[in-house]
This record gives structure tokens, C-alpha cells and sequence, in this order.
């Protein structure tokens, strides 16, 4: 059975893998994830944003996020809550986002 980091890990690799389908980098490196939370009995618990809610993906996403992060060995349970608190904005982005979008 994974230990808390263990999983932790695996759930970031997971989201690195989950796209903006308007922006090509991934939501984790555009900073939309604000916690993952591994509670007892491997339950994962995620805070996110979007970049707006108008988003068009703010359907979808979530959804995608629950799903495969649903599919890591060793998960039992997901909740994905979407927050507007802080609003997200561009400073939240990884360097590596900023880069591919040509903001650095």
C-alpha cells in the first residue's frame, strides 16, 4: 500500500497529465490546483480553479479530474471541489507554463 507522499505523487503526475483544452499546458503547471489533500483510508480530496467561470471546460474538468485520478491504484475515494477563492490569475502559473506561453 502507497504511503500518503507516495499517492500525493502519483496524483500530481496524474493531474500534470489533464489539460485546459484552450491552453496547451496542463492544470496543475497553470497553477488551477490549490491543494490535494490524501485523507485516511486514501481518500483524495482536490481544491481547484479554473481560469474563469465562464470557462467553457468549467464542466468538464472537474469531472476529467475526478475520473482519472479515480483510475491511480490505491485511491478509494475522490472529491473535487472547485473554489473561486482566490480568483485565479497569471502569477499563479508554474515558470514552466509561462514559458510555453511565451510570458517569460
Amino acid at each position: 500500500m502507497l504511503d500518503a507522499e507516495e499517492l500525493k505523487q502519483k496524483v500530481v503526475d496524474c493531474l500534470q497529465t489533464i489539460y485546459d483544452p484552450e491552453i496547451p499546458v496542463s492544470i496543475y503547471e497553470l497553477g488551477l490546483i490549490y491543494e490535494i489533500n490524501i485523507l485516511p483510508l486514501n481518500n483524495v480530496q482536490i481544491v481547484m480553479t479554473l481560469t474563469a467561470p465562464s470557462c467553457p471546460a468549467a464542466q468538464t474538468i472537474p469531472v476529467e479530474v475526478d475520473q482519472k485520478v479515480r483510475e491511480i491504484e490505491g485511491v478509494n475515494d475522490v472529491h473535487v471541489a472547485v473554489t473561486w477563492t482566490p480568483a485565479w490569475n497569471k502569477t499563479m502559473m508554474s515558470e514552466a507554463a509561462q514559458l510555453e506561453l511565451g510570458m517569460l
